[in-house]
């Protein structure tokens, strides 16, 4: 185990920095999946920008999880990728 993850694991046993990590991990991993998938499908981020009527610096915001998304753009960015949104609540 690395340094970095002692000490992740040690701060991770605060309830409060875990959710903060735990909310702030969702958001970057939806956003390293758009990214992925605009990537796999050989799409410029002005191109899914214009797919989704949005801009391009919209698109770069989103895929460095600096941008809170709607269901609506989730939605846009779905039909772009010819694909569908799946939300689900886990415990």
């Amino acid at each position: 185990m690395t340094n970095y993850e002692k000490y992740l694991q040690s701060k991770l046993k605060d309830p409060l920095f875990k959710k903060e990590y735990e909310r702030e991990y969702g958001k970057v991993k939806i956003a390293y999946e758009i990214s992925q998938m605009r990537k796999k499908k050989k799409m410029s981020q002005d191109v899914l920008a214009r797919k989704i009527g949005s801009t391009q610096s919209a698109v770069a915001r989103i895929e460095a999880g600096k941008q809170n998304l709607s269901l609506d753009t989730l939605s846009k960015i779905a039909e772009a990728f010819d694909c569908e949104v799946k939300i689900a609540f886990a415990k």
